[in-house]
This record gives C-alpha cells, structure tokens and sequence, in this order.
C-alpha cells in the first residue's frame, strides 16, 4: 500500500514554479533589474491575465521599487523579476533606474527623501 499524497502547499516551492512557468530567472530587459528598480505600469489589467500580473499592474500605477513590489505581492526577488520580465516584454510596465544622486557632496535630494517618506506612510 503506498503512502497516502500530501496536499500541496499553495504557498511553496510549487506555487513558484506554477507562477514562472518553471522559468528560474528573468530574461531580456528584466536580467539588468535590482531592488531598486522603479517599476510604473502602462496598461490596465486584462481579462484572463494571471493574477500576480494583474496584482502587478494595479499596484504599479505610481512607481514602486521591486523591493516594495515583492514585500507587497510576498514573492521573492528572483520569482518577482520573472513576473516583471513577462510584463516587460509585453509593454505593460516600464523599469526605470533609481534617481542618481548627481551631486554626493550637496546632500541628499529632498523631493527624493520626500517621495520615499510618502511612499512609506501608504504601506
């Protein structure tokens, strides 16, 4: 007699590889993308699109950093960077570099800290 099945674990390894088709890592635009990335959606959600995309895309209307995007969706970075990499490809979303700090010895850029601080009293 052989040992009954375990149900799987929605929230596990499987449910990974459910997400990114098996895929382990972003290609294309996607494999430049880091934890501070700034992520901006360019299209709406649509019916039939799967629904860590369509979470992607309504949480991206204003930038969000990929870190906060991952905090948000609880998915990890590498997972996340798929996702992103999918969207990307589509033209749903845009990645855009963080602002550079042009000037290291002016101080730290207030619209920047301003913009940082704002972002964290919506979480």
């Amino acid at each position: 007699m052989s040992a009954p099945r375990r149900p799987a674990d929605p929230s596990g390894l499987e449910r990974y590889y459910v997400l990114t088709g098996g895929r382990s890592g972003p290609g294309g635009p996607a494999a430049t993308l880091d934890v501070a990335t700034l992520v901006v959606s360019r299209a709406a959600p649509s019916p039939g699109m799967q629904h860590e995309h369509e979470e992607i895309l309504r949480r991206c209307r204003e930038p969000l950093s990929v870190a906060e995007l991952g905090a948000h969706l609880d998915l990890p970075f590498n997972i996340l960077a798929v996702l992103l990499s999918d969207l990307l490809q589509a033209g749903s979303v845009e990645a855009r570099d963080p602002i550079p700090a042009h000037d290291a010895g002016r101080g730290p850029d207030l619209a920047l800290l301003e913009e940082v601080l704002s972002g964290l009293e919506r979480l």
